[in-house]
């Protein structure tokens, strides 16, 4: 499976993956997914928001049991990051149908559309817009980097635009949900351990940065005459970096507009966008007002004219209790009530499962990656640390779903 699925989307001069929602990558991914479920003898079935399902059982008996993740990507971006999650439901499903296990709920496999938000500038659509966090309406204005709009490009592959929605009747039938992620981090690495679960996830959000100033020739106008928002932009990135460490936060400008953009020319334009994330909503709130207040204090110096737009926000999302410690009694992790010998770690990464966490019971698995290396063609795992994620999902299922 990870051989046929790791050329799709892959760059050759940068050995990354441009895997982006309603394109010939994408729809190349969703064909994968498709034969993976046929060649099962799984129910295949795409639903109205675009994402894929592969079901075991009657899908409408309810108190299913579903995992899977997502198998699109941000620009450049690694190979497990999603598709190991996805992958691993598959191989789990064949572990378990090797030990001969007699599933008792419906099973299902699940690959989420556009999690990465790389095409649209928003995360998790497919699981946004299931679970009603993501209006139909707003989802029709989100447009990429070349004007072409959400529902125009679903069209474009087949898809109907106007049929998306919330999604509450499928939620309804849904017990718990598993999610098998690579870590985006080091935690598992200095602990040791190949498996961790998950606790959270931190709040995080992004905001856009747009700094005006005005256009003129790079090489006659005098540096004292100049309202160029570039300063202000560079400071302000600055400051997301000294603000971070004050409050123990993390903060990224990893995208950048410029206009016009010649070599020659100051900018009239300079928009940037902001990605911050933190433990706990204090630290986040102070971390942005703090890159707030450093750009609007900049911008006044340089006579540039700044606004902050807020583009996507998602609160502290808690796993379900119960669901975690079920994870933590099936897998053996408890020597005793006071002692968990499995790591439990939070994240500052987002994923579909912490946006169903807020209708259905949801859970996460980590595996070991060895450099905390992610969002880039650098992420890695090792071969004995995926099968052992494969193995703990397996465990996973087959104390939920068997008998």
């Amino acid at each position: 499976m990870w051989r046929d699925l790791q050329p799709i989307g892959r760059n050759a001069d940068s050995g990354g993956y441009r895997r982006f929602a309603w394109t010939a990558a994408d729809t190349d991914c969703r064909a994968w997914f498709k034969a993976q479920a046929e060649s099962r003898g799984l129910t295949y079935e795409l639903d109205r928001n675009g994402n894929q399902w592969a079901w075991l059982g009657d899908p409408e008996a309810g108190d299913a049991v579903v995992t899977g993740s997502h198998l699109d990507s941000v620009p450049d971006g690694g190979a497990f990051d999603g598709p190991l999650g996805v992958v691993s439901s598959f191989a789990a499903l064949d572990e378990l149908r090797r030990r001969g296990a007699e599933f008792t709920r419906p099973l299902a496999i699940t690959n989420f559309g556009d999690e990465e938000g790389a095409r649209f500038g928003l995360a998790c659509v497919g699981s946004r817009l299931t679970a009603g966090v993501l209006t139909p309406e707003a989802a029709h204005k989100l447009t990429d980097a070349d004007g072409i709009t959400l529902p125009q490009a679903m069209e474009r592959a087949g898809h109907d635009p106007d049929a998306i929605g919330a999604d509450r009747e499928r939620l309804d039938r849904i017990g718990a949900f598993i999610e098998l992620h690579v870590e985006q981090g080091r935690a598992l690495d200095l602990s040791g351990d190949a498996i961790g679960i998950a606790s959270s996830i931190w709040p995080h959000g992004r905001w856009r940065f747009d700094f005006r100033g005005e256009a003129n020739h790079a090489g006659t106008t005098r540096l004292v005459d100049r309202r160029d928002p570039m300063l202000s932009y560079a400071e302000t990135v600055l400051a997301a970096r000294r603000e971070a460490q004050l409050a123990g936060s993390v903060a990224t400008f990893g995208k950048i507009s410029v206009e016009p953009n010649g070599v020659n020319a100051i900018p009239s334009l300079v928009r940037g966008w902001l990605d911050s994330r933190a433990a706990d909503q204090e630290s986040l709130d102070a971390t942005v007002t703090g890159v707030e207040k450093a750009a609007r204090e900049y911008a006044e110096a340089h006579g540039i004219d700044v606004s902050l737009t807020r583009e996507s926000f998602t609160p502290v999302v808690e796993f379900d209790d119960a669901l975690r410690d079920e994870l933590a009694r099936i897998l053996g992790t408890k020597d005793s009530a006071a002692d968990l010998r499995i790591p439990v770690l939070g994240t500052g990464a987002g994923h579909d499962a912490g946006i169903l966490a807020q209708s259905i019971p949801t859970a996460m698995l980590f595996v070991r990656n060895p450099t905390g290396v992610s969002h880039s063609p650098a992420e890695s795992a090792a071969e004995d640390d995926c099968l052992e994620g494969v193995r703990a999902l397996a465990d996973v299922l087959e104390g939920l779903a068997c008998t």
